[in-house]
């Protein structure tokens, strides 16, 4: 839990960021449900919430649907299988009403018959609305060689 100015964030905000942490990365699952998932992520963000890829390519800027749709394409193609993501444990800052998490994270798929893995960082803030916590933004880096 982090305090930051002197208050406590409070146990039901961390279980409530973490939660949409973890709905986040699953969203990234192959195989039956990935539509719904992928769905999932128009009710966790906001309309207006921005992607940022890196990954030592040219920076590409997505918005909600920009984002969703090349990754449902890849999840229900067949070009791979057996596709997840996931979170490892990371830091979560509340102040008020925003907050942020900054973690590593895992990926593992199979293509062309062969098991690939990866690794990288990601860093998602966050807003409550009246509707409860929401992704505002996130970005992502993938390891890569050098």
């Amino acid at each position: 839990m982090a305090i930051i100015g002197g208050e406590a964030a409070s146990k039901s905000d961390e279980t409530a960021i973490e939660a949409l942490v973890g709905a986040f990365f699953s969203a990234f699952t192959s195989g039956p449900d990935a539509a719904a998932r992928l769905d999932d992520l128009r009710r966790i963000m906001l309309p207006g919430a921005t992607v940022v890829r890196t990954c030592g390519l040219p920076v590409e800027v997505y918005d909600v649907e920009s984002f969703i749709a090349p990754r449902l394409a890849l999840l229900t193609s067949g070009e791979i299988s057996e596709f997840e993501e996931w979170p490892e444990p990371g830091r979560t800052d509340v102040f008020g009403d925003i907050a942020h998490w900054w973690g590593a994270y895992g990926k593992r798929w199979r293509a062309d018959g062969e098991v690939h893995t990866g690794r990288g960082m990601k860093t998602m803030s966050f807003v409550r609305t009246d509707d409860g916590w929401r992704i505002s933004s996130a970005a992502w880096d993938d390891e890569r060689q050098g």
